[in-house]
Protein backbone atom coordinates (compact mmCIF):
# COMPACT_ATOMS: atom_id res chain seq x y z
CA UNK A 1 0.00 0.00 0.00
CA UNK A 2 1.25 3.49 -0.90
CA UNK A 3 0.76 6.51 1.34
CA UNK A 4 0.40 8.76 -1.72
CA UNK A 5 -3.24 9.71 -2.05
CA UNK A 6 -5.46 9.71 -5.10
CA UNK A 7 -6.77 13.27 -5.36
CA UNK A 8 -10.19 13.62 -7.00
CA UNK A 9 -11.46 16.96 -8.27
CA UNK A 10 -15.06 16.75 -7.11
CA UNK A 11 -17.98 19.17 -7.55
CA UNK A 12 -21.03 16.88 -7.54
CA UNK A 13 -21.44 16.87 -11.32
CA UNK A 14 -22.05 13.59 -13.20
CA UNK A 15 -18.53 13.63 -14.61
CA UNK A 16 -17.07 14.25 -11.15
CA UNK A 17 -19.05 11.26 -9.91
CA UNK A 18 -17.55 9.21 -12.74
CA UNK A 19 -14.07 10.40 -11.78
CA UNK A 20 -14.72 9.40 -8.17
CA UNK A 21 -15.95 5.97 -9.25
CA UNK A 22 -12.81 5.48 -11.32
CA UNK A 23 -10.56 6.65 -8.46
CA UNK A 24 -12.22 4.28 -5.96
CA UNK A 25 -11.67 1.36 -8.34
CA UNK A 26 -8.04 2.39 -8.73
CA UNK A 27 -7.63 2.63 -4.96
CA UNK A 28 -9.09 -0.85 -4.66
CA UNK A 29 -6.19 -2.09 -6.80
CA UNK A 30 -3.29 -0.23 -5.17
CA UNK A 31 -4.60 0.48 -1.65
CA UNK A 32 -4.07 4.22 -1.69
CA UNK A 33 -6.31 6.65 0.24
CA UNK A 34 -8.77 8.75 -1.77
CA UNK A 35 -9.18 12.48 -1.12
CA UNK A 36 -12.05 14.50 -2.60
CA UNK A 37 -11.32 18.18 -3.17
CA UNK A 38 -13.92 20.78 -4.11
CA UNK A 39 -12.21 23.98 -5.23
CA UNK A 40 -14.35 26.87 -3.97
CA UNK A 41 -13.73 30.00 -6.04
CA UNK A 42 -15.47 33.31 -5.46
CA UNK A 43 -15.11 35.55 -8.49
CA UNK A 44 -15.31 39.31 -8.03
CA UNK A 45 -14.25 42.31 -10.07
CA UNK A 46 -11.02 42.26 -8.09
CA UNK A 47 -10.38 38.60 -8.84
CA UNK A 48 -10.97 35.45 -6.84
CA UNK A 49 -11.85 35.64 -3.17
CA UNK A 50 -10.33 32.98 -0.97
CA UNK A 51 -7.59 32.61 1.65
CA UNK A 52 -7.30 35.41 4.19
CA UNK A 53 -11.02 36.03 4.50
CA UNK A 54 -12.82 35.38 7.75
CA UNK A 55 -15.87 33.05 7.64
CA UNK A 56 -18.26 35.94 8.04
CA UNK A 57 -16.92 37.61 4.93
CA UNK A 58 -18.03 34.93 2.48
CA UNK A 59 -20.45 36.42 -0.06
CA UNK A 60 -22.81 33.49 0.50
CA UNK A 61 -22.17 31.44 3.63
CA UNK A 62 -25.14 29.20 2.89
CA UNK A 63 -23.65 28.22 -0.47
CA UNK A 64 -20.39 27.29 1.19
CA UNK A 65 -22.19 25.17 3.78
CA UNK A 66 -24.02 23.37 0.97
CA UNK A 67 -20.71 22.67 -0.74
CA UNK A 68 -19.20 21.33 2.47
CA UNK A 69 -22.21 19.07 3.01
CA UNK A 70 -21.99 17.87 -0.61
CA UNK A 71 -18.36 16.84 -0.17
CA UNK A 72 -18.94 15.34 3.28
CA UNK A 73 -21.80 13.18 1.99
CA UNK A 74 -19.90 12.06 -1.11
CA UNK A 75 -16.90 11.02 1.00
CA UNK A 76 -19.11 9.26 3.55
CA UNK A 77 -21.05 7.39 0.86
CA UNK A 78 -17.82 6.33 -0.85
CA UNK A 79 -16.32 5.14 2.44
CA UNK A 80 -19.49 3.18 3.27
CA UNK A 81 -19.47 1.50 -0.15
CA UNK A 82 -15.74 0.73 0.14
CA UNK A 83 -15.07 -0.02 3.83
CA UNK A 84 -11.58 -1.27 3.04
CA UNK A 85 -10.52 2.14 1.69
CA UNK A 86 -9.67 5.42 3.40
CA UNK A 87 -11.79 8.21 1.90
CA UNK A 88 -11.79 11.86 2.96
CA UNK A 89 -13.08 15.14 1.53
CA UNK A 90 -12.48 18.84 1.94
CA UNK A 91 -13.31 22.22 0.45
CA UNK A 92 -10.35 24.31 -0.70
CA UNK A 93 -10.24 27.92 -1.83
CA UNK A 94 -8.72 29.51 -4.89
CA UNK A 95 -8.36 29.20 -8.68
CA UNK A 96 -8.96 25.52 -9.53
CA UNK A 97 -5.86 24.95 -11.67
CA UNK A 98 -3.45 26.49 -9.17
CA UNK A 99 -4.99 24.72 -6.20
CA UNK A 100 -4.99 21.33 -7.92
CA UNK A 101 -1.40 21.79 -9.04
CA UNK A 102 -0.36 22.65 -5.48
CA UNK A 103 -2.28 19.71 -4.01
CA UNK A 104 -0.70 17.36 -6.54
CA UNK A 105 2.63 17.69 -4.73
CA UNK A 106 1.19 15.44 -2.02
CA UNK A 107 -0.66 13.09 -4.37
CA UNK A 108 0.30 10.05 -6.36
CA UNK A 109 -2.48 10.59 -8.88
CA UNK A 110 -5.00 13.33 -9.74
CA UNK A 111 -8.36 12.29 -11.23
CA UNK A 112 -10.66 14.80 -12.94
CA UNK A 113 -14.00 14.61 -14.72
CA UNK A 114 -14.03 16.04 -18.21
CA UNK A 115 -16.89 18.43 -17.48
CA UNK A 116 -18.19 19.88 -14.24
CA UNK A 117 -20.06 22.70 -12.59
CA UNK A 118 -19.56 24.78 -9.48
CA UNK A 119 -15.85 25.12 -8.77
CA UNK A 120 -14.90 23.32 -11.96
CA UNK A 121 -17.01 25.21 -14.48
CA UNK A 122 -15.44 24.93 -17.92
CA UNK A 123 -12.58 22.81 -16.61
CA UNK A 124 -11.67 21.49 -20.02
CA UNK A 125 -13.09 24.32 -22.06
CA UNK A 126 -10.07 26.59 -21.67
CA UNK A 127 -6.65 26.70 -20.08
CA UNK A 128 -7.39 24.97 -16.76
CA UNK A 129 -7.13 21.38 -17.99
CA UNK A 130 -4.02 22.14 -20.02
CA UNK A 131 -2.45 23.74 -16.94
CA UNK A 132 -3.30 20.86 -14.59
CA UNK A 133 -2.18 18.10 -16.94
CA UNK A 134 0.97 19.98 -17.96
CA UNK A 135 2.05 21.17 -14.51
CA UNK A 136 0.74 18.71 -11.93
CA UNK A 137 3.44 16.99 -9.91
CA UNK A 138 1.98 13.53 -10.55
CA UNK A 139 0.05 11.75 -13.29
CA UNK A 140 -3.42 13.10 -14.13
CA UNK A 141 -6.33 10.95 -15.31
CA UNK A 142 -9.24 12.61 -17.12
CA UNK A 143 -12.51 10.67 -17.07
CA UNK A 144 -15.61 11.23 -19.18
CA UNK A 145 -18.75 9.76 -17.70
CA UNK A 146 -19.55 7.83 -20.88
CA UNK A 147 -16.15 6.08 -20.75
CA UNK A 148 -15.78 5.56 -17.00
CA UNK A 149 -17.21 2.09 -16.38
CA UNK A 150 -14.93 0.41 -13.86
CA UNK A 151 -16.03 -2.97 -15.26
CA UNK A 152 -14.70 -2.06 -18.72
CA UNK A 153 -12.61 -4.83 -20.24
CA UNK A 154 -9.63 -4.32 -22.48
CA UNK A 155 -5.93 -3.63 -22.33
CA UNK A 156 -3.91 -0.57 -21.33
CA UNK A 157 -2.62 1.44 -24.30
CA UNK A 158 0.26 3.92 -24.34
CA UNK A 159 1.63 6.32 -26.93
CA UNK A 160 5.45 6.26 -27.04
CA UNK A 161 7.74 8.24 -29.31
CA UNK A 162 11.09 7.72 -27.58
CA UNK A 163 11.12 11.04 -25.72
CA UNK A 164 11.83 11.13 -21.99
CA UNK A 165 8.25 12.04 -21.16
CA UNK A 166 6.82 9.22 -23.27
CA UNK A 167 9.15 6.72 -21.59
CA UNK A 168 7.76 7.87 -18.23
CA UNK A 169 4.31 7.24 -19.68
CA UNK A 170 5.44 3.75 -20.73
CA UNK A 171 6.51 2.99 -17.15
CA UNK A 172 3.19 4.21 -15.75
CA UNK A 173 1.26 2.24 -18.36
CA UNK A 174 2.98 -1.08 -17.73
CA UNK A 175 2.47 -0.64 -13.97
CA UNK A 176 -1.22 -0.08 -14.60
CA UNK A 177 -1.41 -3.12 -16.88
CA UNK A 178 0.22 -5.21 -14.16
CA UNK A 179 -2.25 -3.94 -11.54
CA UNK A 180 -5.18 -4.76 -13.81
CA UNK A 181 -3.65 -8.04 -15.04
CA UNK A 182 -4.27 -7.09 -18.64
CA UNK A 183 -2.00 -6.76 -21.71
CA UNK A 184 -0.18 -3.57 -22.65
CA UNK A 185 -0.46 -2.19 -26.19
CA UNK A 186 2.35 0.21 -27.17
CA UNK A 187 1.70 2.59 -30.06
CA UNK A 188 4.09 4.71 -32.04
CA UNK A 189 2.87 7.10 -34.71
CA UNK A 190 5.33 7.94 -37.45
CA UNK A 191 5.00 10.77 -39.92
CA UNK A 192 7.82 11.55 -42.36
CA UNK A 193 9.58 14.88 -42.09
CA UNK A 194 9.62 17.39 -44.89
CA UNK A 195 12.79 15.82 -46.28
CA UNK A 196 11.27 12.33 -46.22
CA UNK A 197 8.14 12.76 -48.30
CA UNK A 198 9.83 10.79 -51.09
CA UNK A 199 9.48 7.66 -48.92
CA UNK A 200 6.25 6.76 -50.64
CA UNK A 201 7.18 3.26 -51.72
CA UNK A 202 5.80 0.39 -49.67
CA UNK A 203 9.25 -1.05 -48.97
CA UNK A 204 10.61 2.32 -47.85
CA UNK A 205 7.67 2.86 -45.56
CA UNK A 206 7.95 -0.59 -44.03
CA UNK A 207 11.66 0.01 -43.43
CA UNK A 208 10.93 3.30 -41.69
CA UNK A 209 8.29 1.70 -39.47
CA UNK A 210 10.64 -1.17 -38.62
CA UNK A 211 13.25 1.38 -37.54
CA UNK A 212 10.67 3.05 -35.31
CA UNK A 213 9.84 -0.33 -33.77
CA UNK A 214 13.53 -1.09 -33.13
CA UNK A 215 13.90 2.10 -31.10
CA UNK A 216 11.33 0.74 -28.65
CA UNK A 217 13.13 -2.54 -28.03
CA UNK A 218 15.52 -1.38 -25.30
CA UNK A 219 13.04 0.51 -23.07
CA UNK A 220 10.55 -2.33 -23.46
CA UNK A 221 13.18 -4.88 -22.40
CA UNK A 222 13.93 -2.88 -19.25
CA UNK A 223 10.29 -2.63 -18.22
CA UNK A 224 9.47 -6.21 -19.13
CA UNK A 225 12.26 -7.36 -16.84
CA UNK A 226 10.41 -5.63 -14.00
CA UNK A 227 6.95 -6.81 -15.08
CA UNK A 228 7.56 -10.16 -16.79
CA UNK A 229 3.95 -11.25 -16.50
CA UNK A 230 2.58 -8.39 -18.61
CA UNK A 231 1.91 -9.34 -22.21
CA UNK A 232 3.16 -6.54 -24.48
CA UNK A 233 2.26 -5.84 -28.11
CA UNK A 234 3.68 -3.04 -30.27
CA UNK A 235 2.07 -1.17 -33.14
CA UNK A 236 3.87 1.34 -35.34
CA UNK A 237 1.88 3.14 -37.99
CA UNK A 238 2.30 5.92 -40.51
CA UNK A 239 -0.60 7.92 -39.15
CA UNK A 240 -1.58 11.09 -37.35
CA UNK A 241 -1.02 10.60 -33.59
CA UNK A 242 -4.45 11.78 -32.46
CA UNK A 243 -6.31 9.49 -34.81
CA UNK A 244 -4.10 6.51 -33.99
CA UNK A 245 -4.53 6.96 -30.23
CA UNK A 246 -8.26 7.62 -30.40
CA UNK A 247 -8.77 4.49 -32.51
CA UNK A 248 -6.64 2.49 -30.07
CA UNK A 249 -8.75 3.67 -27.16
CA UNK A 250 -11.82 1.86 -28.51
CA UNK A 251 -10.64 -1.44 -27.10
CA UNK A 252 -8.69 -0.08 -24.12
CA UNK A 253 -9.66 0.54 -20.51
CA UNK A 254 -7.00 3.25 -20.13
CA UNK A 255 -4.80 5.14 -22.58
CA UNK A 256 -1.59 6.83 -21.40
CA UNK A 257 0.50 9.64 -22.90
CA UNK A 258 3.36 11.86 -21.76
CA UNK A 259 3.06 15.59 -21.38
CA UNK A 260 5.49 16.36 -24.18
CA UNK A 261 7.17 14.36 -26.86
CA UNK A 262 9.01 14.47 -30.14
CA UNK A 263 8.23 13.19 -33.58
CA UNK A 264 4.58 12.18 -33.86
CA UNK A 265 3.72 13.31 -30.33
CA UNK A 266 5.48 16.67 -30.29
CA UNK A 267 3.51 19.37 -28.50
CA UNK A 268 1.02 16.84 -27.15
CA UNK A 269 -0.39 19.26 -24.56
CA UNK A 270 0.35 22.46 -26.42
CA UNK A 271 -1.66 21.75 -29.55
CA UNK A 272 -4.67 19.80 -30.66
CA UNK A 273 -3.62 16.18 -30.06
CA UNK A 274 -4.17 16.05 -26.29
CA UNK A 275 -7.36 18.06 -26.57
CA UNK A 276 -8.71 15.60 -29.14
CA UNK A 277 -7.69 12.62 -27.04
CA UNK A 278 -9.27 13.97 -23.84
CA UNK A 279 -12.46 14.92 -25.65
CA UNK A 280 -12.81 11.94 -27.99
CA UNK A 281 -11.00 8.93 -26.51
CA UNK A 282 -13.25 5.98 -25.78
CA UNK A 283 -11.69 5.37 -22.36
CA UNK A 284 -10.13 7.44 -19.55
CA UNK A 285 -6.89 9.23 -20.46
CA UNK A 286 -3.79 9.38 -18.22
CA UNK A 287 -1.25 12.16 -18.78
CA UNK A 288 2.15 11.51 -17.20
CA UNK A 289 4.98 13.95 -16.52
CA UNK A 290 8.17 13.90 -14.49
CA UNK A 291 7.53 14.58 -10.80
Amino acid sequence: MSDEQILVGYDGSPDAAAALEWALAQAGRDGRPVRLAYIFEWLTVAGWVGPGMTPGMWPDEQARQQVEELVRKAAADAAAAHPDLTVSGEVLDGPPALVLEECSTEAGLVVLGSRGHGGFTGLLAGSTAVSVTAHAHCPVVVVRRDTASTARAGHVAVGVDGSEQSLLALGFAIEQAALRRVPLHVLRAWQPGRDQWNLTGEQAREAALAAQRTELDEPLRRWQATFPDVEVSVETAAAAPAGLLIDASRNAQLIVVGTRGRGGLRGMLLGSVSQQLIQHAHCPVAVVRER
